[in-house]
């Protein structure tokens, strides 16, 4: 039945794909992006007949990779696989594209983000720490990847929900930025499950709250910050796009396939190696989502007066 269902999408499509479809991911490679882009590149490869190649162009915080994108043939020959920072980075940086330069063609996993603090640390809910951030008048510190970052805009959201304020402390990544909580330079950090698995199951850091459903297996029990009570969620994710002007029956045969394949016990375990879980969704209703973040992290920019030079 699957089979035949494609066939007939492939018919419309007018042979789409009869070549090489290239996969742009904005960031240097080896990271997460690749991690998640590559086995579906590989399964659509099985199942459409032609590859799909990933070629890396990082620079200026994704901004090279994605205006190469934008401004290519609509054909559906040339796709970007990207992160939630294509909505950070727009809204916070100066780059020659913006949302109506791209149609959608899949979202692909999404994990929530984790709220997070030392074992030794006093906090141990989010009003324990929504309290202590008043009570420090904005110098209760935070770690984030960098300014601009995807962590940087989902902590000062929660700061914008709450109505608090906290010290930015930027560093060069993640990594830097755990250790930077764990020497108890700052007092909390928000950001993926994975990127701070060893430390959560070796126990040096506690997760306070998740900031969205979807808990990755594995992972310890803890709240999710709207079941507190604030209306307050974020998620990291992963998704492909194209430039505007991809043909409708394309994109729908791009979706369709890679929908299908995201909902394959394979690709579920896969993704949850990277503390992620698949996500697929109707190309209206991927749009919808980047419109909505889209106003919600400007709003965001404009409280924190985030801007990536």
């Amino acid at each position: 039945m699957l089979a035949s269902g494609f066939a007939a999408d492939r018919a419309v499509a007018q042979g789409y794909p009869n070549r090489l479809v290239k996969v742009i991911i904005p960031f240097a490679a080896g990271g997460s992006t690749d991690a998640v882009t590559r086995p579906l590149l590989e399964a659509l490869h099985r199942q459409l007949g032609q590859p799909f190649v990933i070629e890396n162009r990082g620079g200026a915080g994704s901004v090279v990779g994605t205006a190469q994108v934008a401004t290519s043939p609509p054909d559906g020959y040339t796709l970007l696989s990207t992160t939630a920072s294509f909505v950070t980075t727009m809204v916070a940086q100066q780059q020659t594209y913006s949302l109506e330069s791209f149609d959608t063609v899949a979202m692909l996993t999404q994990s929530p983000f984790t709220i997070l603090v030392t074992a030794q640390s006093p906090i141990r809910t989010i009003d324990d720490l929504v309290k202590l951030a008043r009570e420090k008048n904005g110098n209760l510190a935070y770690a984030t990847a960098g300014a601009g970052s995807s962590t940087h805009f989902a902590t000062e959201y929660f700061c914008m929900r709450t109505g608090i304020r906290m010290q930015h402390v930027p560093y060069r990544g993640i990594g830097p930025a755990l250790i930077g909580l764990l020497r108890d330079d700052v007092n909390v950090m928000i950001t993926t499950p994975a990127s701070a698995s060893g430390q959560i199951q070796d126990g040096s850091i506690r997760v306070v709250a998740y900031t969205a459903p979807g808990i990755p297996e594995g992972f310890p029990v803890a709240p999710i910050v709207k079941d507190t009570g604030l209306d307050y969620q974020v998620t990291s994710w992963w998704a492909m796009l194209g430039p505007r002007g991809i043909p409708a029956e394309v994109r729908t045969l791009l979706n369709g396939a890679i929908n299908n394949l995201l909902k394959t016990p394979e690709m579920a375990k896969i993704y949850r190696t990277i503390g992620s879980a698949p996500a697929p969704m109707g190309l209206d209703e991927f749009m919808k989502m980047l419109t909505t973040e889209t106003a919600q992290f400007a709003e965001v920019a404009k409280f924190a007066d985030i801007k990536i030079e």
